[in-house]
């Protein structure tokens, strides 16, 4: 079984709670679209967001942790709450005895074939996703990132549920450095290979990595690249794989 895990902010750290309910939605539409029943969703939250959509395979983990106010920065900040989180989903997660975890952020959207693709291929110890998308909302067309997704977007590891390095007695009021095998996506793929565990690139685009929305950790346009030879329509076909609808902001 694959069980995804996405930390959603609280919405004192959300520049517009609005907003980050409507990516968030959204984001949970497309997890819960799998064409195989065989995954669970665990999202761990300040506040659960009030959506419409509910779905029977997830499970919301409301938690009470305190501000990261000895970090030094809002982004240390940001990361190391994002990093309790999954650590506390990670933790959650072995009550449905998971053969592979995949931590999602909130606001992105994934393939509908990962849960088919990791039940069908349990000899392996994980996967990186290598190619992806990237989208900046209420756009009409969509950017193929052929290599190093997993080095740009947060969605993009999927492991074997015993890899994922848990401490046998989590605690969740610690500083950035406690987390970071969780929240330095870019970085397990050499972490694991250190060690013998090396994961394979997934063999198709995974999850679209949303831009621009104002509530990213990570990049902006700014630090993005966007080359008209990687441009293409967003047509059906991806919308409904993705589940990646019009948010009409």
């Amino acid at each position: 079984m694959l069980v995804f895990v996405i930390p959603l902010k609280s919405p004192q750290a959300s520049k517009s709670w609005e907003l980050v309910t409507k990516l968030f939605e959204r984001c949970i539409k497309s997890v819960c679209h799998q064409t195989s029943s065989n995954y669970r969703v665990i999202v761990v939250c300040h506040q659960k967001p009030k959506i419409e959509f509910d779905h029977p395979h997830l499970t919301y983990i409301e938690v009470d942790f305190p501000p990261a106010i000895n970090e030094p920065d809002t982004f240390s900040r940001g990361h190391t709450d994002k990093g309790r989180k999954i650590l506390k989903g990670l933790i959650h997660a072995q009550e449905f005895s998971p053969s592979y975890t995949m931590t999602v952020d909130a606001d992105d959207c994934v393939s509908k074939y990962l849960a088919e693709f990791v039940n069908q291929n349990h000899q392996n110890n994980g996967w990186f996703i290598n190619k992806g998308y990237k989208y900046q909302n209420e756009s009409d067309v969509i950017y193929v990132k052929r290599r190093n997704f997993y080095k740009m977007c947060g969605s993009c590891n999927i492991l074997r549920y015993d890899l994922n390095n848990l401490p046998e007695n989590p605690e969740y009021n610690r500083g950035y450095g406690y987390y970071k095998f969780y929240i330095d996506h870019e970085k397990v793929r050499e972490t694991l290979a250190k060690d013998g565990n090396h994961l394979q690139p997934l063999p198709f685009p995974g999850a679209v990595y949303i831009i621009a929305t104002g509530e990213n950790l990570y990049y902006g346009t700014s630090q993005l690249t966007f080359s008209i030879f990687n441009r293409k329509t967003l047509n059906p076909s991806i919308r409904e794989e993705f589940n990646l609808y019009p948010l009409n902001l």
